[in-house]
Formats: structure tokens, C-alpha cells, sequence
């Protein structure tokens, strides 16, 4: 067995501790915290369900039947009133079929909720029904009593709507024969003119609503309260026929429902005695109707969940002691394992250990001092190698943060001293990368002759400190009394002729300001390093120490979002030379703006992705590559951006004419063909079977070539196509929002200002805006 001393014992101890007193302080949190609060949660859980479920109701099904009004009565396509105005009487039955058609749109489009529209003329006395066609003396014969509640109470009424309690309708109302099934409708009407009430009205719209909607709403949001869920109206009377016989049975919901219509709130839930039953009534009206959702679920039904939990937490305490226990001694052994060799080790090269040592530790700690004696010896050897001391020194002193302690240490191996020189520069020259093309060994090989020959030279009251970044930088420092900024340009023309000299080509540098101490050199390698972010998109300039560039690290300004659309839609549509005009712009923008540089990066990634979409999505493989290329590496790999700029142009030529030299002779007549019609029929129907029609193809077939020779499917080319040239009548300032959106074949303008906002990222007016103020702009400059 193990001594309880041993270092076995001691881990086996503090493992089943630990496991312990974690899981038991979780589980009493818990369960205290679900014994207290649990059950009040789960009514406002509950009361949360209900106000959703009446959101729901309103937002899917009340609201859009109001919204079917308005957008009937908005419909210029047929006049609504034609057989109120006289003279629009007079156009025959092909304007009633012309409007009857399109009350049969109206309610396909929204059938899930709807069952007719009626359009009801009260002084002429006469309905034009989506569903029973057109009626004259519409209040007359057995039929009329399934639609006159409505009729009759909107002839009177000096409101403009009003909503009907569920009632049954037979599916024909015109048959003789008793019918076996019959809808469950609601009825919404209002009044046409929309100001007008219904006693003064000319039209009286009403729309069916199918009771279904509501009630499957309610079933799917509240499964288990379904049964006990109700909708009233203000009277307290079931205006829904489902579980209406439940509702009425003996009054036992009455005392609690009247309590909660005068409440005088739009929500709320309290506890109440239902049919003796101690129950949670909760309440939410309807805002659109008026009507409440009315809930009563009995307390037995939160005590039990939350007792259930409260024996699941005990049973999961349980089962994590168990486990944790369990993974304690994998753990023990786990851990013992490396310890038990160890000691074995120090047993075998230090001899048996002394009797008086029992536990493993310390016979550990014993042999770790032996080997710190050991260490020490060694020490002095390993500062023998000076270069790495002083290159950690001088990384130290670029990045600032000494202590005095570190300073006195590092200090020495910089070789100079403080008192010696007054003035101190940091020069940085952009030697690292794998854009100057050499080879690793050959590059370090250059950076070593570079540094030795900047430390050799002799320069009067001066000194010079060289070092190899690891990012393969280099960076110098000027020690000097003389801070002048000719002795610096003289140091920096120097640098340049020495580093094209090793490296065989143009090295870009950026110097620092002048700093007085030593210890403050981190200031000068800092401004540097900023300065020589910016040396990528200036390749033309060999020095950089112009100070106003740093003002543009603080600038918030941002390239517009519509250049980088315009590349994208460019390279879509196959347009070469388009599409590098896009780019140049692009550029031309960055490089003229006073962006950021990790900005500037950014862009330039995202014109990156951009142009990987859609290469990825027309499957394209390079010919040479053997597959996709990773345009990503290539990006980072390049030096400057005018080479990024010649990279992309060369890869989009590349890509663009391979992609359509790998298209069939028939694919590319086919993809024109469409093409064409889609722009010259832009306003009309251009469903995927429509144009596939007229090109003579299957609509699959037609599909598949758009994502295949394109890289974009129909649909999304459809919409890019109607959104160009909605941007082209928008520029133009000649034309409405509404007649726009007609023009590019949208027969709602709300669908159309959300289509060209999601494409855009604005609204067309503001698009309007933006590119009226872009031009006030350019005719002030």
C-alpha cells in the first residue's frame, strides 16, 4: 500500500476533494436557486408564450389581411369602385372579370389565411365575390344570411371596419343540400373610400379570414394550454367556434375571464380559482381586433416540471460525484505515472536516495538543487554568446518597457553609452518578405554583409547599431550629437545605395524622429514601423519620412461600398475591361484617399474574396495549378500594390478567358439568347420556364448553364440585371420610385425598395441623395 505520506496519497486526497465540494456547491446553488425561483420563471415563460403567440397571430395573419385591403385598394390595375362610379360602369363584364381575376389573386396569394374577398356596393345593392362571382340584390334569397351580419352592421356602422366572430359557412352556399363540411370563417370589412365609415362608403371590402390560421397558431406555439386557450371579445363571447362548448360549460371560466377583460391592462396573469382548481389565468389582447387571448393553466402543471428538476439536479449531483470521483483517479494515475519515472530517473543518476526522504517531492526539490548548482556552472558559458545577447537587447530596447533591472543588464551588450551621444534615430528598411524574390539563405546571407558594413563605417560624432528583425527587417539605429535632418537624409540615401547594392534591387525605407534618449528609441522605431506600413501602396517612393502620412492612421473615412459591388457585378457579367476599370478606379481611390493602412489591407483582401467567389463558384480551376488557386497566399505574398494590381488584372484575364473558352458553341448562344430577352424584357414576366421558352431550352437546363457558365443562379441574375438598371433610371432623377419599380418588372414598390436596399445597402431615395451630393461636390471642386 501506499504511505499516506507519499505523493500518491497526497494527489488522490486533493483530486476527490476538489470533486467533491465543486459538484456539491453547483448542486445546492442550484437547487436552491430552482426551489425559489423556478415556478415564477415558468409562469413568466408562460405569459412570454402567450404575448409571442399574439404577436404571431398579429403579424401572420391579422395584419396581413389588413395589409390585403390596402393593397387592393391601391391596386390601379382595375377600378374597385366601377359600379359606384357610373361612368366606369359602363366598361361591360370584361372589367367585372378583369376584377374578379384579381380577387382570386389576392386570395391565392395569401391562401393560407384567406377563403374570399367581397366587394359589396350598398347603394346599388350589388357584391362582386372572388368566390360566388357577381350578385345583384346581394342582401336577397337563403345565401345572403352567410355574409348580411356584416353587410348590415356596415350599412349602419359609423366606424370604417369592423371583425366578425367566427361562424360556419358551407362550402356552397347556393346548394339546397345540407352540406357535410363547412369553413370556420372570420370576416374583415372596411369601409372604401378608406376615410369614409360604412354608412357613408361606396365599396364595403370584406375579407374572409379562415379560423384555422389563428388556431393552428395557437396549437403550435401553446401545445399543452391548447385546450385551455380561448379568444373573446370584449363582451367576454368566444369569438372563435374551437372550444367554444368547453368555454360555455357551466360558466367556470366566466368569474376569471371577466376579470381579466376588466383589468383595464393589455397583459398580464394572475393566480385565480378555476372550477375549484387552483389555476395561472394569463391574458393578452389582440391590438388589430380588440380581442384578448385568454389562458388558464393549472398550478399543478409549474409545480410538478419544477419538482422534476429539483429530482433531476439531485440525481445529476450524484452521478457527477461519481464520475468525478471516477476521472479523479484516471487523473491520480495520470499524474503519479510522470512522477514515478522521474523519481526512478533521479534515483538512477544520483544513487539511492537518503532513508529519511519518503515523499517523492522532496527527493525531486533535492535533485533540482543539484542541478541548479549545475545550471550555474553553465551560465557563464552561454553568455559567451554575445550576438544573441545583444540582438535580445536591442528587441528590448525597439519595444521599450525596460526596468532598471533589465536596462542595467542590457546595456553593456549594446556597446555604447548614454552619456556618449545626445540624439538617437531608428531607421527601418523593408528587407523581409517573400516579395523581393531571394531565396532564404541568400537573403540572410545579404542582410549579414548589409549589417556589417553599416556598423564599419565611420561616421564623425556618430555611431550606427544594425540588427536583423525577426521579421527579417532590418533595422538601424543613429547614435549621434548631431540631430539634424540633412545628417539623416545624407544616413538614409546611404542605406538605400547600400541595400540596392546587396539586395540587387530598389529597398524602401522609413525613418523615425529624433528622440533624446536612449531608453525613448521605441518612439522613433514605432513612427517608423507606421511609416513603413504605408510603403506598399506607395512603391514609387524609396524614403518615406513624411510625417503627414501619420494623420491618416486616426482618419475614419471609408472607400465606397458601390466600387467593390461594381468590380463584383463586373466580374459576374464576364466584362473584362470593365471590370479592370472597376479595379483601377478601386485603387486609384485608395492610393489618392488618406485611408488607413490595415484598412487599405483590408479592401484589398476583400477585392480578393470577392473575385475567389466567383471563381469558386463557376468551379474553375487554373490550367497550370491543377486545380483552384489559393488567390489568398498569392495576395499576401505580393510586395506592393501596383504589383497587386498587375497580379489581378493578369488572373482575372486568365480566369475570364478560360472560362469562356471552355463553354460549348451552343451554351454560349443559349446564355446570349437569354441574356438579350432578359434586358429587353425587363418589366415582364421572366420566370425561369418564361425565358427558357423563348431560348428553346428545358427551364433545368437553362438554370444549371446560368450557374455554370455565370457563376450566379437565374434568380440572383435576374435581380442584378433589375437593379443595374433601376440604378440607371435613378441616376437619370426623371422618373418616380413607383413607375421605377414597375419599369424593372416589381408590381409592389415596397418589395422593390427592399430588394434594391438589400443589394445596395440603401434605399433608392437615399441612393439618389448620395449621388446628387456626390456631383454638388464635384462641381464645387
Amino acid at each position: 500500500m501506499k504511505k499516506w505520506n507519499s505523493a500518491w496519497a497526497g494527489l488522490a486526497i486533493s483530486y476527490g476533494s476538489i470533486v467533491v465540494i465543486i459538484v456539491l456547491l453547483i448542486c445546492s446553488f442550484f437547487y436552491i436557486y430552482f426551489s425559489r425561483s423556478y415556478n415564477e420563471e415558468l409562469k413568466n415563460k408562460n405569459q412570454l408564450i402567450l404575448e409571442n403567440t399574439a404577436r404571431t397571430i398579429e403579424g401572420t395573419v391579422l395584419q396581413r389581411v389588413q395589409q390585403m385591403y390596402v393593397d387592393l385598394s391601391l391596386d390601379k390595375s382595375a377600378n374597385i369602385s366601377m359600379f359606384a362610379d357610373k361612368a366606369s360602369n359602363r366598361g361591360g363584364l370584361d372589367h367585372v372579370v378583369d376584377l374578379q381575376e384579381l380577387l382570386k389573386a389576392k386570395v391565392a396569394g395569401n391562401a393560407d389565411i384567406s377563403q374570399a374577398i367581397h366587394l359589396y356596393y350598398p347603394k346599388q345593392n350589388i357584391m362582386l365575390s372572388s368566390l360566388y362571382g357577381l350578385r345583384y340584390d346581394a342582401d336577397q334569397g337563403e345565401s345572403a344570411a352567410y355574409y348580411t351580419d356584416w353587410i348590415q352592421e356596415m350599412r349602419t356602422s359609423k366606424h370604417n371596419s369592423l371583425w366578425t366572430p367566427s361562424r360556419h359557412i358551407p362550402k356552397d352556399i347556393f346548394s339546397s343540400i345540407p352540406a357535410d363540411t363547412s369553413n370556420d370563417l372570420f370576416t374583415y370589412a372596411h369601409s372604401y373610400p378608406f376615410r369614409s365609415t360604412g354608412e357613408t362608403s361606396d365599396v364595403i371590402i370584406a375579407i374572409d379570414v379562415k379560423e384555422s390560421a389563428i388556431n393552428q397558431i395557437i396549437e403550435n406555439m401553446m401545445p399543452s394550454q391548447y385546450k385551455e386557450t380561448f379568444v373573446v371579445n370584449r363582451a367576454g363571447n368566444p369569438v372563435s367556434n374551437t372550444n367554444q362548448d368547453l368555454l360555455m360549460q357551466d360558466g367556470k371560466y366566466e368569474s376569471s375571464m371577466m376579470k381579466a377583460l376588466n383589468s383595464g391592462h393589455a397583459k398580464g396573469s394572475f393566480d385565480e380559482e378555476v372550477n375549484d382548481v387552483s389555476s395561472v389565468v394569463s391574458y393578452q389582447t389582440l391590438p388589430s381586433t380588440d380581442w384578448m387571448i385568454y389562458s388558464a393553466t393549472p398550478s399543478s402543471f409549474y409545480y410538478k416540471q419544477a419538482t422534476m428538476i429539483q429530482q433531476l439536479i439531485l440525481v445529476i449531483c450524484l452521478v457527477a460525484i461519481v464520475v468525478g470521483l471516477a476521472l479523479s483517479a484516471v487523473l491520480v494515475r495520470a499524474n503519479y505515472s510522470p512522477i514515478k519515472r522521474l523519481v526512478g530517473r533521479v534515483k538512477h543518476l544520483s544513487g539511492p536516495s537518503p532513508k529519511h526522504i519518503t515523499n517523492e517531492y522532496h527527493l525531486i526539490d533535492s535533485a533540482f538543487n543539484q542541478l541548479n548548482d549545475k545550471v550555474s556552472d553553465l551560465e557563464e558559458t552561454l553568455l559567451a554568446n554575445s550576438s544573441a545577447i545583444r540582438q535580445k537587447a536591442i528587441l528590448h530596447l525597439l519595444h521599450g518597457g525596460y526596468t532598471p533591472e533589465q536596462w542595467a543588464e542590457d546595456l553593456p551588450a549594446l556597446g555604447i553609452s548614454p552619456q556618449q551621444y545626445s540624439a538617437y534615430c531608428c531607421l527601418l528598411l523593408n528587407t523581409g518578405g517573400a516579395h523581393l524574390g531571394i531565396q532564404s539563405d541568400n537573403l540572410s546571407t545579404a542582410s549579414s554583409r548589409l549589417i556589417h558594413g553599416l556598423e564599419s563605417l565611420s561616421l564623425p560624432n556618430s555611431h550606427l547599431i544594425a540588427e536583423e528583425l525577426p521579421d527579417k527587417k532590418l533595422v538601424v539605429i543613429l547614435c549621434t550629437n548631431l540631430d539634424s535632418e540633412p545628417l539623416l537624409d545624407q544616413l538614409s540615401h546611404l542605406l538605400s545605395s547600400e541595400a540596392k547594392q546587396q539586395f540587387h534591387r530598389e529597398i524602401q525605407l522609413s525613418a523615425g524622429p529624433w528622440v533624446q534618449e536612449l531608453t525613448d528609441v521605441h518612439e522613433s522605431f514605432s513612427e517608423a514601423q507606421t511609416l513603413m506600413k504605408y510603403a506598399y501602396f506607395v512603391p514609387e517612393l524609396t524614403i518615406l519620412n513624411d510625417r503627414s502620412i501619420l494623420q491618416r492612421e486616426h482618419n475614419l473615412e471609408e472607400i465606397p461600398q458601390s466600387m467593390l459591388t461594381r468590380f463584383r457585378d463586373k466580374l459576374h457579367a464576364r466584362q473584362l475591361e470593365e471590370a479592370i476599370k472597376a479595379l483601377d478606379q478601386f485603387i486609384a481611390t485608395m492610393r489618392k484617399g488618406l485611408y488607413p493602412a490595415n484598412y487599405c489591407h483590408f479592401m484589398l483582401a476583400n477585392a480578393v474574396f470577392v473575385y475567389s467567389d466567383v471563381v469558386k463558384n463557376v468551379r474553375y480551376k487554373h490550367p497550370l495549378q491543377h486545380g483552384q488557386p489559393d488567390l489568398y497566399q498569392e495576395y499576401v505574398s505580393i510586395g506592393n500594390i501596383l504589383a497587386y494590381r498587375n497580379w489581378l488584372v493578369e488572373s482575372i484575364t486568365v480566369f475570364i478567358s478560360e472560362t469562356e473558352n471552355r463553354n460549348s458553341d451552343r451554351a454560349v448562344s443559349t446564355i446570349g439568347l437569354a441574356k438579350q430577352y432578359i434586358k429587353n424584357h425587363l418589366s415582364e414576366d421572366l420566370s425561369l420556364e418564361a425565358v427558357a421558352t423563348q431560348v428553346f431550352i428545358s427551364p433545368k437546363y437553362l438554370s444549371k448553364l446560368f450557374k455554370e457558365e455565370m457563376g450566379v443562379t437565374y434568380t440572383d441574375y435576374i435581380t442584378s440585371q433589375r437593379m443595374e438598371r433601376a440604378k440607371e433610371l435613378i441616376e437619370s432623377n426623371n422618373m418616380t420610385v413607383e413607375r421605377i419599380a414597375s419599369s424593372v418588372g416589381y408590381g409592389t414598390t415596397a418589395y422593390f425598395i427592399k430588394r434594391f436596399k438589400d443589394m445596395y445597402g440603401c434605399t433608392p431615395g437615399h441612393y439618389l441623395r448620395n449621388i446628387s451630393s456626390a456631383a454638388m461636390a464635384d462641381a464645387d471642386l
